[in-house]
């Protein structure tokens, strides 16, 4: 009875992880903001919108050396996204076409000497 009973939980654990799993969208990532400023909106649209969607911070500002997960619903299938950020004295930057498929975090910077904010993409 019980080889029974530990059978019967490994696999409720195993379909409850499946499951977990499933939840997730394949777009979803993880921003770390490593500008050395605040961020007070990140707009998230799809590549082919012509406007942006609502900002998906939701709330004050992503300090510098936070990270803030996006998730995505489990049903969207489009896999690029434009993305802009606007720091907290209203300068912006903007990245076209990332392929949120292929994508799990994007650390952003900011040189002093350019006035460029990159992304690097893991």
């Amino acid at each position: 009875m019980t080889s029974i009973l530990a059978k019967g939980a490994v696999a409720a654990a195993a379909l409850f992880l499946f499951h977990g799993a499933a939840l997730a969208g394949q777009q979803d990532f993880t921003i770390l903001n490593k500008t050395g400023y605040a961020l007070k909106h990140i707009y998230v649209s799809e590549s082919d919108n012509q406007k942006w969607d609502e900002d998906v911070l939701g709330r004050d500002v992503l300090d510098d050396g936070e990270e803030f997960e996006l998730s995505f619903d489990t049903a969207e299938k489009t896999c690029k996204w434009d993305m802009k950020v606007i720091y907290d004295d209203g300068e912006s930057a903007v990245w076209q076409n990332l392929n949120l498929c292929k994508i799990a975090k994007l650390t952003l910077r900011w040189n002093k000497n350019t006035g460029v904010t990159s992304a690097s993409v893991e």
